[in-house]
């Protein structure tokens, strides 16, 4: 009753936390990053991502987790993990209308942000991570805390839909892996970017 809430059947990826999970480690300035973001009032979520390219294993670093808070806010947290990391936003979800994405997309752009369309497959966006965590070329710092309560807690219902609940960090996630050709290197001009207090690597 007091330990870490798991699923057995159910679970969108049965792939074990022990074997997701990796200690933080100083990304090299070579690893390509991205992040994916979820848009909402309730709760706004990004997950940035380090690409190994060697070995097609990517590293998911940091998180922003936040609800009821206005763009700025969200952007100006976003960019403390480095102005120049490109990003990967589906501002057509959770019920918004194309008008309401597109204006939305324009208050994130005029804070400062590089953002790509995410690929809103969501089977295959599935597939991939699935395939990525099962093989061992995605991992998890143990430093996101949001994004593995989420993880622990994804699943289908009995008709095998995606529940939509406490997803914001999976579907942030899922728009990363789909968009890593997106991924772009640290310049060699820029200099480093304020860290984060809260996570070590962002500046890195």
């Amino acid at each position: 009753m007091s330990g870490t809430p798991s699923l057995g059947s159910g679970a969108i990826f049965p792939v074990p936390e022990e074997d997701v999970v990796v200690d933080p480690f100083q990304i090299p300035a070579w690893y390509p990053r991205i992040y994916g973001l979820d848009v909402g009032w309730n709760r706004t979520a990004a997950v940035w991502g380090a690409l190994d390219r060697e070995t097609d294993t990517v590293y998911l670093y940091s998180e922003h987790y936040r609800g009821q808070a206005e763009a700025p806010i969200h952007a100006k947290a976003i960019r403390l993990r480095g102005e120049w990391i490109p990003g990967v936003i589906d501002t057509a979800a959770r019920g918004r209308s194309q008008s309401d994405g597109k204006s939305l997309w324009q208050l994130y752009e005029d804070e400062g942000l590089q953002l790509h369309k995410a690929d809103k497959a969501v089977e295959s966006g599935l597939m991939e991570m699935l395939d990525r965590l099962s093989t061992g070329r995605l991992k998890v710092f143990s430093t996101l805390q949001h994004w593995l309560a989420e993880y622990r807690l994804y699943r289908r219902d009995e008709r095998g839909r995606v529940v939509k609940e406490n997803d914001h960090l999976m579907d942030a996630s899922r728009y990363l892996c789909l968009g890593l050709h997106n991924a772009d290197t640290r310049p060699r001009d820029n200099d480093i970017t304020p860290q984060v207090a809260a996570d070590p690597t962002a500046g890195y």
